[in-house]
Order: structure tokens, then sequence, then C-alpha cells
């Protein structure tokens, strides 16, 4: 290749197998606590952005407005979220995350971290950090930051995203 790049090294397919491969063993994880990668994610917004309307949250997710509601329904119908009526419009819902959703996304987060260290045991502490630096870095160059990377991911056609 004329750019000094070489075929069979290639990033993405790369990136892509482990991805695949990181997201079936979150989504068997996730299946242990009841709840899929869209449920983990409005949880992630309210605490960490607050209350939120459900239209601002089906926004946030990248769902259609009609489609948020049953998903809030079954993390209601479980205590992590409550929905309120808003006091500016009583027509209107406001959804936050109960101390109990706090609780659990807790769990979700350990029981994913404890996940992400038995696939990337390969490498040491030191190893895993500057991948991490080195895919936040490519990630922010390629248009998503950090911060955004749940509400980026939430708005994919594929729902395990």
């Amino acid at each position: 290749m004329s750019d000094g790049l070489a075929h069979d090294q290639l990033i993405g397919p790369l990136l892509d197998l482990l991805a695949r491969r990181l997201r079936g063993a979150a989504e068997a994880e996730l299946a242990a606590f009841d709840l899929r990668p869209r449920h983990v994610i409005g949880l992630t917004l309210l605490r960490d952005f607050g209350e939120h309307s459900q239209a601002a949250l089906a926004a946030s997710l990248g769902i259609d407005p009609t489609n948020v509601v049953a998903l809030l329904n079954e993390l209601e119908s479980t205590g992590l979220i409550e929905r309120r009526r808003s006091p500016e419009d009583r027509r209107r819902h406001t959804v936050v995350l109960t101390p109990a959703g706090g609780q659990r996304l807790a769990e979700i987060e350990t029981a994913l971290a404890r996940l992400e260290h038995r696939l990337f045991a390969a490498m040491d502490s030191e190893e895993q950090a500057a991948l991490y630096g080195l895919l936040q870095r490519a990630a922010s160059a390629t248009g998503g930051t950090h911060g955004a990377s749940a509400a980026s991911c939430a708005g994919a056609a594929d729902e395990s995203c």
C-alpha cells in the first residue's frame, strides 16, 4: 500500500471482532439482571444527567416516543425508575432513577467491569489503560466523545449497541 499500512494490520475488522465478543458477553451478563442494553443506557442517562421528560429520554435513546413507554413500563415495574407528573404540565411525565435503580446500575457496572477484566486479561493494567486512552482518542477524532458514548450508541439501529 502506498500509505504505509499493511492489509494484514487493518484495525476495523479486529475491533469489530472484539466488539462482537464483548457485546455478546455483556448481553449475557445483563440477562442475569433481566435487562437489555437499552435499559442500562436509560438508567445511565438518568443517573448521569438527572430527571428527563419521557420525550427527552426517547430522543436521547434514539427510539420512538411510543416505544420508550414500553421500556419505561419494564423499568418502573421493577422499581428502577419512577414516573412523575410534570409540575409545569400535568399532561406530561418526567422520569427519575430510584435509589433501587441506582443500586442496580452500580451492580451492573461492577459485573461489566469484571467481565472486561476477564476478556482483556491478556493485557496488564497499564496496557488496558493505554488501550482505553487510544480508543477514547480515536472515538473523539471520529466525532464521538467519551461523555456521549451511551447516547450515540443508543441511537444505533442495532438494539444491542
